[in-house]
């Protein structure tokens, strides 16, 4: 484990063992028709990373699906596949190499990643079309029962200001206050008595109603009003990630973790894939390496990890990215 490996992704993939990798992460060539071009420290140095594909959506899909093929293969039965792409293909991927490789009922979410980087000025009256903000995540697992987290994000003061909204004075913690009327009344068997002059089918038995208004949990707005409960903000998680990721910001040429690399993604993205769906031990493959950033999260995190590149330079960026963060560490 830990190999950074240079070389055709597709051979590679090929010679390694069936069921052996827990999380797949790739973001391979996009259909785009662009050329990336960066230089490597020497302004002399100018390395040119081509997306182009002559043979058309046709030839694009099938070069990758024989990838996606072995990466099924490689996969545990309880691992996971995160795919990056963006518009020029996307549909084209999920329906004819995703769908048709794993299977439709092992599709799990489509994630939109709003980049940052596009955010521009007043194009004019010249544009026909909304500009493209965002990338899209395809995550599809191997079978039913696979390896994942929920991940939650901290409240947004619009949201604790909306519903965070009381303070107890005496020890200053912040709360809001949440029903306690039984779901669906008697027939779902909630037990009718009377709280605070009200009565209804409540969701906790009249013992624990008790316990909880001892420990002075139960609080009427005004007389007559319906008794509620006190939720604690310090009790909670914060809010459920969903598949809309607007708060990963896309790395500009002034941020600390940018190497400069054309399609560098962000280590906060990669971290969020891999605290999601892999534990510490587990082993992460990305096949279009890149950058190193999958790597280098994944040895941060305590996973094992394979990259695969074909470019030297990108085996060469990565190993040296890898060297200076564990450097690091071993100061810290």
């Amino acid at each position: 484990m830990n190999q950074l490996i240079l070389g055709d992704n597709l051979e590679i993939l090929k010679s390694m063992e069936s069921d052996s990798i827990d999380l797949i992460y790739l973001d391979p060539p996009f259909f785009s028709n662009r050329n990336y071009e960066v230089i490597w420290g020497d302004a002399g140095e100018i390395r040119s990373f081509q997306d182009r594909w002559s043979g058309g959506i046709d030839h694009y899909v099938a070069w990758l699906k024989d990838r996606v093929l072995e990466m099924h293969r490689l996969l545990k039965p309880t691992g996971s596949i995160f795919l990056h792409c963006d518009w020029h293909a996307n549909a084209y991927i999920r329906v004819l190499i995703l769908d048709k490789v794993f299977g439709g009922n092992n599709f799990r979410n489509e994630i939109i990643w709003k980049r940052a980087d596009t955010v521009k000025g007043n194009f004019g009256q010249s544009r026909k079309a909304f500009d493209p903000n965002a990338d899209t995540l395809f995550f599809y697992t191997k079978n039913g029962d696979y390896t994942f987290e929920e991940l939650y994000k901290p409240y947004s003061d619009e949201y604790l200001g909306t519903f965070y909204k009381y303070v107890e004075p005496e020890t200053g913690r912040r709360y809001r206050l949440i029903s306690m009327i039984g779901p669906g009344g008697a027939a779902k068997g909630n037990p009718f008595y009377e709280v605070m002059g009200v009565s209804r089918h409540w969701r906790y038995s009249q013992a624990k109603m008790k316990v909880l208004m001892e420990k002075q949990m139960v609080v009427q707005t005004r007389k007559g009003a319906v008794p509620q409960r006190k939720q604690y903000l310090d009790e909670g998680k914060g809010v459920a990630l969903q598949t809309i990721w607007d708060d990963v910001s896309s790395l500009s040429a002034t941020s600390k973790e940018c190497i400069g690399y054309p399609t560098q993604k962000p280590e906060a993205l990669l971290e969020r894939i891999l605290l999601c769906a892999s534990n510490e031990g587990d082993t992460v493959l990305d096949p279009f390496v890149g950058g190193g950033t999958t790597v280098a999260v994944a040895d941060r995190l305590k996973r094992q990890w394979i990259g695969i590149d074909q470019s030297v330079q990108a085996i060469k960026v990565s190993e040296m990215r890898l060297q200076q963060q564990q450097s690091i560490f071993s100061l810290s």
